[in-house]
């Protein structure tokens, strides 16, 4: 009993650093643009963001509710198998944020858990009609991304292409911020609730929770958390989206934000889980190429695609080979 206590405590507090870290690099997707285009400073953005932030996370539990159960029945396997994916989750969105690459950490946790699953019990331990509607919205979700900001750019130039450009970013400057706290409050409802998901699944694991719903105290921890990464800022991703990728102004802000928002808002209400850094990163692209498609810079797109490409599977091989390397120390 005690050592089900201890493990469930060790794998909520790394669970907890996953949100930290969700938060700190996902920071960018929330503020590079408003920073970028200098509507705000980077302290009131991230400010602004980390408070967005933890409100969104009080919006819904759907989403939580499809990362605590329909990946695998959490019934079905040990608090090893999550702790294997949390570890590994964790560790690569430090390391890609240190080097400064936006990547999913929805990729990153649900590549863990697929990995340390079927470490533990094989493919059959995998619910894969909960796992099949995941990786369809993990895939589909920056297709949208990129589609309704190029729309919603094209229609703000035809509504508004008698503007100069002064007045123009002038009223999309303030709009902005509107904008970016539309996708700080989406980006809140959609990532934190991975971390509640994991950590409901842990408490069901040990035999604490009965069924998948989250308790009042995991919501306000992860939400907690969540803004305090957000705070913290991952910099060098900030830099990445909101200039090296594009240089935004802000009228692009607007529409690369509030398309991202669009596509996360709808998400979190369907309960599955997408990479808000796809999306933003998507709508960032989509945007850019109404002005001209070599706005954008694809090589800089291409490094990006590529860390989303191998999050996944890198994790879950990952987080496999750790399973087995803890049950063999344990």
């Amino acid at each position: 009993m005690h050592d089900t206590l201890l493990l469930t405590v060790v794998v909520i507090v790394i669970a907890l650093l996953f949100d930290f870290t969700n938060g700190w690099n996902d920071a960018a997707n929330s503020i590079a643009t408003v920073v970028s285009t200098r509507v705000l400073s980077p302290l009131q953005a991230v400010l602004f963001g980390a408070t967005l932030n933890f409100l969104g996370a009080y919006l819904s539990t759907k989403v939580a509710k499809t990362i605590g159960g329909d990946i695998t029945d959490p019934k079905t396997i040990t608090q090893t198998v999550i702790l294997s994916a949390m570890i590994t989750a964790s560790g690569w969105t430090v390391i890609m944020t240190r080097v400064g690459l936006p990547i999913s950490a929805s990729h990153a946790l649900i590549g863990g858990i697929i990995g340390a699953t079927i470490s533990f019990k094989g493919i059959a331990a995998l619910q894969i009609a909960g796992v099949t509607k995941i990786l369809i919205a993990l895939v589909a979700s920056p297709i949208f991304g990129f589609s309704i900001g190029f729309l919603l750019m094209f229609l703000i130039i035809w509504l508004f292409h008698r503007l100069s450009p002064t007045s123009i970013n002038r009223t999309f400057g303030k709009l902005q911020i509107l904008s970016a706290g539309f996708m700080a409050i989406s980006h809140g409802t959609n990532d934190a609730q991975k971390t509640m998901g994991v950590i409901t699944m842990t408490l069901v694991t040990g035999g604490y929770l009965d069924t998948v719903e989250v308790p009042i105290w995991v919501i306000s921890a992860c939400a907690i958390v969540m803004g305090l990464g957000t705070a913290f800022g991952g910099w060098k991703v900030i830099k990445t989206l909101g200039v090296n990728l594009l240089k935004i102004k802000p009228v692009q802000g607007f529409a690369a934000e509030t398309s991202a928002s669009v596509v996360m808002l709808g998400a979190a209400s369907l309960g599955v889980p997408v990479s808000t850094t796809h999306v933003i990163a998507s709508s960032i692209m989509g945007v850019g190429s109404t002005t001209r498609f070599s706005a954008v810079r694809w090589g800089i797109a291409r490094d990006i695609v590529m860390a989303w490409i191998f999050t996944l599977p890198v994790c879950a091989l990952v987080a496999g080979i750790l399973f087995q390397l803890i049950n063999l120390i344990s």
